[in-house]
C-alpha cells in the first residue's frame, strides 16, 4: 500500500488548492493508498536562511514536516500560481525539508518519491504556469513526478458554497490524478 502525503502551498481560508487537493487525495484512497493530509500552517518555518541554521539548526516545525516527507512513498501537492510560480510558503517548506541531518543522506525527503501535481485558479488557465516550475524543482531534487498534472480553471464555478468541488469532470480528473499517483508509488516500491 502506497503511503502519500498531501499538502498545499496555500493555507487561506476557503483554499481552491486545499479543495483539489482533497479530491486528488480521495482519488488515492479509493485506489487503497493510505493518505496523511495536513496543513503548511501547522508547521509554522522562519524563511529558510544558512547563517540562522548553522546558529540554531533546522527548526522543530522544519524536522517535524522533514520526517513526515520521508516516512511517506509520495506526496500530492497543490499550489497556487503566485507570478507564474509557486508561492513562498510552499518554496520555503521544500527548501527546509531539503536540509540533511548529519546523520542521513543529501534530500532524504525526496530521493525516490512520487509526486502529483495540481493547481487551480479563478483564472481559465488554472495555474497550468506553476505546474512547469513546480515539477522542475521537484525533479531537481530527486522527485518522479507523475506525468498526469492537472490545471483545474474557473475552480469557483465548480464547487459548492461550501467549497466542495462538485463538477463530475473535475472530479474525475483528480482523483484519477490521486490513483495514478498512488499506483506509481506502488510500481516503484517493487
Amino acid at each position: 500500500m502506497a503511503k502519500l502525503l498531501a499538502f498545499a502551498g496555500s493555507t487561506r481560508k476557503g483554499s481552491f488548492n486545499q479543495s483539489v487537493l482533497h479530491c486528488a487525495a480521495d482519488g488515492a484512497e479509493q485506489a487503497g493508498a493510505q493518505v496523511t493530509r495536513i496543513s503548511l500552517a501547522d508547521y509554522p518555518m522562519p524563511l529558510y536562511n544558512q547563517d540562522e541554521e548553522a546558529a540554531h539548526g533546522i527548526p522543530a516545525a522544519a524536522q517535524a514536516f522533514k520526517a513526515l516527507m520521508m516516512s511517506h512513498d509520495g506526496f500530492l501537492i497543490a499550489s497556487p500560481e503566485y507570478n507564474s510560480s509557486y508561492p513562498a510558503l510552499l518554496k520555503n517548506a521544500l527548501d527546509w525539508a531539503s536540509r540533511p541531518a548529519p546523520d542521513e543522506p543529501m534530500l532524504a525527503a525526496y530521493k525516490g518519491k512520487v509526486a502529483g501535481i495540481m493547481a487551480c485558479s479563478q483564472g481559465a488557465l488554472g495555474g497550468m504556469r506553476v505546474l512547469v516550475v513546480l515539477r522542475m524543482l521537484l525533479e531537481n531534487l530527486g522527485v518522479i513526478v507523475s506525468p498526469n498534472q492537472k490545471a483545474i480553471g474557473k475552480v469557483d464555478t465548480l464547487m459548492d458554497e461550501k467549497g466542495i468541488i462538485t463538477d463530475a469532470r473535475a472530479l474525475k480528473q483528480l482523483h484519477g490524478l490521486g490513483s495514478q499517483t498512488a499506483d506509481l508509488a506502488v510500481r516503484l516500491a517493487r
